[in-house]
Formats: C-alpha cells, sequence, structure tokens
C-alpha cells in the first residue's frame, strides 16, 4: 500500500511510495528512497513514441528527450508513450497513413483513440515514463 514517503523521490520527485524489506520506493518509478543516480553517468537513453493531442488531431512521434521535445510542441495533452525508436514511429505512421493530415499530424478519430487508450493503460503517460528511466538506471547496476 501506498504512504507518503519521509521525503520525496529523487528520480522524479513523487511523495508516495511502499514500505519493503530494503527500505522505501517510490510509487511512481520504483526507485529506492534515498538512492541518487551517478551523477558521473550520462542520464539513460529512453527513446518513446509519442501521441499528442491538439485541436482534434493527433501527432505521432518520436524523441529520446520527451520532455524537451514536447515543450517545443503545442498541444493540449499527452495522451500515450510507448517504447520505441523511429522504427516504432514510421509503423504507427503506416498503421495510419489514412488519416494522416500532413506531417506526423492525424485526424482523431475514435480508431485513433481507442489505438491510444490501448497503448496508454491505466497509467499516466509521464508516470509511465517514469518508470522506464528508474528501470534503465537500476539496470545499470
Amino acid at each position: 500500500m501506498d504512504a507518503a514517503m519521509p521525503g520525496p523521490c529523487r528520480l522524479c520527485g513523487c511523495a508516495t511510495g511502499a514500505r519493503r524489506d530494503d527500505g522505501w520506493h517510490c510509487s511512481v518509478c520504483g526507485w529506492r528512497y534515498g538512492d541518487a543516480p551517478d551523477d558521473g553517468l550520462p542520464p539513460p537513453r529512453i527513446d518513446v513514441v509519442y501521441y499528442l493531442l491538439f485541436d482534434a488531431r493527433v501527432k505521432i512521434g518520436t524523441s529520446s528527450a520527451p520532455r524537451q521535445r514536447l515543450a517545443a510542441i503545442r498541444h493540449e495533452r499527452v495522451l500515450a508513450f510507448e517504447p520505441g525508436d523511429r522504427t516504432r514511429e514510421r509503423e504507427r505512421h503506416r498503421q495510419y497513413a489514412h488519416l494522416r493530415e500532413g506531417g506526423e499530424w492525424f485526424s482523431a478519430t475514435p480508431d485513433l483513440l481507442r489505438f491510444i487508450e490501448v497503448v496508454r493503460g491505466d497509467i499516466d503517460p509521464w508516470q509511465r515514463y517514469a518508470r522506464w528511466v528508474g528501470d534503465a538506471y537500476r539496470a545499470r547496476g
């Protein structure tokens, strides 16, 4: 059960977590409370395909730095993230080519929005991204 941790997670800033045998673990990214990423190493690269909503259109793009990239794109809402690079992005562009309005923008039809809901699942896209970042840091050892 999630509860307030002694302080915010140093990886994602979340304030809640679960107490385990080895200490508190963040409820968002899974990082152990008190641990700090090694400042001497670059952050892990996490490629994502993102789905943004703006004015009844969906942008399907990719980035390895979604916070910076999405800050530069006008949008109303981040709908979902999915793991993947340009290859996965091209697959999605081909899959929904019949809805293309220009560039990486597609008509926000019920069919496309249902697909995005499946990709999204029941977790906030930023929380899902934080989990992937935490997993990548832990995989480094």
